[in-house]
């Protein structure tokens, strides 16, 4: 920033600017056993102010603790590590909704077993909001530190640690179950295609008909399942030995592999649609199956291993895109990946051997498997652009937008849809006679993916599947593709390099040193608009008065306009970061919005927003700043408008 601005003007301003402090928070610890303590974080409020709950509902910042050295080494903390006290559940005229939160005193208590024989610095920090009932300050994140005393090693209890990472495991336990089901679903999937759903006839009638009883039938089939899921069990063990569980959860952020798992995925999806087969030596297939031919139990599981050599070519996509997916589950991640996938495959064998008269309610083998295998390989190409965008977005590149990959999703589902409809045909296809219930069923699913993405290249969110395109900010134009045309058009604004979209369409800039720039250049004063994404007053003053057409078109044509968000969140660089003081207190500056939030504080003493100044090209103000509360109307604001315009002309 070239200069702070110091130069105060208007008596109404001196009298009205005011740096607001309503919330005091004092931290202190207490002893509860040899090894346990209990962090406490009090919070007083001044009157009319209220602080969050940690789910305050849609609307607010939720009140949220951070320790920033989660060390399991030196101390534990349980799953549901931050108490609080009943909140109070009201309406809030803010947000216009129910919300949870604490007025004039509450306390969030924290217990943590420690763990370390040496004394250590335990850190974090509290996020928080603020608001009455008129206005929110923006979030505050307030540093914390604990002096923590070691223990004495023998106090130490083996069984923290135990506790600790079986605790681990229960918060990962929902995300290993849905782990397990859409293990269990691929090998579903993998069981209707024509490498292995033939065989189930196959190997069950031979079990039935080698086993001297049906009894011994049966239990061979069961044996035979079994093994299945030994071998399948056994693969996620040694990937998860062979890479370990660091490695595993790295793979989730690293460039290298996510752009091989993208070429992986391209192959596999290519193999399903019938380009190449991918198919393991032939000389091992060949030494299982004459190991099947000791009889027993080892001949019965050698059978099973040959089974998965032989449907390898269909199998093997679909278990290595699981072993993908289950990488992000660290250690046990890819062993309940394949623990699933392996139940849905033996299941079927053990059950028709029970039962060998429900095989002939079995559908008879045809070219509906080849259909199945077909759309595997259409989801697993579209799943692949899921990991280069990873990476892309890692790098930072901008090659793969929202929009170029909301657009090969399109092409990917239409082309599954015309599929099948019967209108593309591949290379192992059978003649499609008549479209069955359940493949229409399919096509109308997909069909109504394609057309639901379209609006997505215009900037819709896609509620649907917002977890797999890159996110809204990343995109090559703000309001997608064709977005700067319409503005240009319709509504005489254009964009000019540093600005963004903005509240009702404008151009806006974010930097305040860029907009100065952009300002000398074209000779208009510059307009700043001290702003946050969790400012309801911001909102209302957008959409109620910048909407009016008049206020619209002197933002848009008569002031540079810079929004300073005061609550954003990206940090700084290392070496933008500074210690400064605000309103007396010491204030770190480590993100975007402490940037701006100190800006507005130290040189126009107030942390409140919206609030609007209007400076001339030399960083003066021309009229005395704006708020919603005095100015929250059309013809305030336009007034306000017009008399600084009038002063900087």
């Amino acid at each position: 920033m070239k200069k702070l601005i110091v130069f105060f003007t208007a008596i109404t301003f001196i009298s009205s600017a005011q740096i607001f402090d309503p919330v005091k928070w004092d931290f202190s610890q207490k002893k509860l056993d040899e090894n346990k303590i209990e962090l406490s974080f009090k919070a007083t409020i001044d009157e009319g102010w209220y602080i969050y709950s940690q789910d305050a509902g849609e609307g607010p910042v939720s009140t949220e603790f951070t320790f920033f050295d989660p060390s399991p080494d030196r101390y534990f903390v349980e799953e549901n590590w931050v108490q609080e006290q009943v909140p109070i559940e009201e309406f809030d005229p803010n947000f216009d909704a129910v919300l949870k939160y604490f007025k004039n005193e509450t306390v969030f208590n924290v217990k943590i077993d420690v763990l370390s024989t040496e004394d250590f610095v335990l850190k974090g920090e509290v996020y928080y909001m603020t608001c009455d009932s008129t206005q929110c300050l923006p979030p505050e994140a307030l540093e914390f530190s604990f002096d923590i005393e070691g223990v004495d090693g023998s106090l130490i209890d083996k069984s923290l640690t135990e506790e600790s990472k079986s605790s681990d495991g229960s918060s990962s336990g929902k995300s290993m179950w849905a782990l397990f089901f859409i293990a269990f679903l691929s090998g579903f999937a993998a069981l209707l295609t024509p490498c292995v759903f033939p065989m189930i006839p196959l190997t069950v009638s031979f079990f039935t008909k080698q086993s001297k009883t049906k009894a011994r039938g049966i239990v061979n089939a069961i044996i035979y399942g079994i093994s299945i899921i030994i071998i399948y069990v056994a693969l996620g063990v040694g990937v998860s030995s062979v890479f370990g569980a660091d490695a595993l959860n790295n793979m989730a952020t690293n460039v290298y592999f996510n752009i091989g798992f993208f070429l992986l995925l391209i192959i596999f999806g290519a193999s399903f649609l019938g380009a190449f087969e991918l198919q393991l030596p032939a000389s091992w297939v060949n030494k299982s199956d004459k190991a099947s031919d000791k009889g027993g139990l080892i001949g019965i599981f050698f059978m099973a291993f040959t089974l998965a050599l032989v449907s390898f070519s269909c199998t093997g996509p679909i278990v290595g895109t699981l072993l993908v997916e289950a990488s992000t589950g660290g250690y046990f991640g890819p062993i309940i990946g394949m623990l699933g996938f392996s139940l849905a495959i033996a299941l079927p064998f053990a059950l028709f051997a029970a039962f060998p008269g429900w095989l002939n309610s079995l559908p008879q083998s045809g070219g509906w498997l080849n259909s199945v295998k077909v759309t595997l390989g259409f989801l697993e190409i579209a799943l692949a652009f899921k990991f280069l965008s990873n990476a892309d977005l890692v790098l930072q590149a901008h090659l793969l937008e929202r929009e170029l990959f909301i657009a090969i999703w399109i092409v990917i589902f239409g082309l599954l849809t015309m599929y099948l409809l019967g209108f593309l045909k591949f290379a192992h296809d059978s003649d499609l006679k008549y479209i069955s219930v359940s493949r229409l069923s399919v096509a109308i699913l997909t069909g109504t993916l394609t057309i639901y993405m379209i609006p997505g290249l215009w900037g819709a969110p896609l509620k649907i599947i917002n977890a797999f395109p890159p996110p809204m900010q990343y995109s090559e134009s703000p309001q997608g593709v064709g977005g700067s045309q319409i503005i240009s058009s319709h509504s005489g604004i254009s964009s000019h390099e540093g600005q963004h979209i903005g509240p009702q369409g404008l151009m806006v800039f974010h930097d305040y040193d860029e907009a100065l720039v952009h300002a000398k250049k074209v000779n208009k004063p510059l307009m700043i608009d001290f702003t946050g994404h969790a400012c309801v007053n911001c909102r209302k003053m957008e959409e109620q008065v910048w909407s009016d057409q008049y206020v619209k078109d002197m933002l848009a044509n008569e002031v540079v306009l810079v929004s300073l968000y005061v609550d954003e969140r990206i940090s700084l660089p290392e070496s933008e970061q500074y210690v400064t003081t605000m309103a007396g207190k010491e204030k770190k500056v480590k993100t975007t919005g402490d940037k701006w939030m100190v800006f507005q504080a130290n040189t126009f003493g107030t942390n409140s927003q919206p609030y609007y100044v209007m400076l001339d090209l030399n960083e003066k103000q021309l009229i005395e700043p704006a708020n919603y509360q005095d100015y929250g109307s059309v013809s305030l604001f336009t007034d306000w408008l017009e008399r600084g315009l009038k002063l900087f002309n």
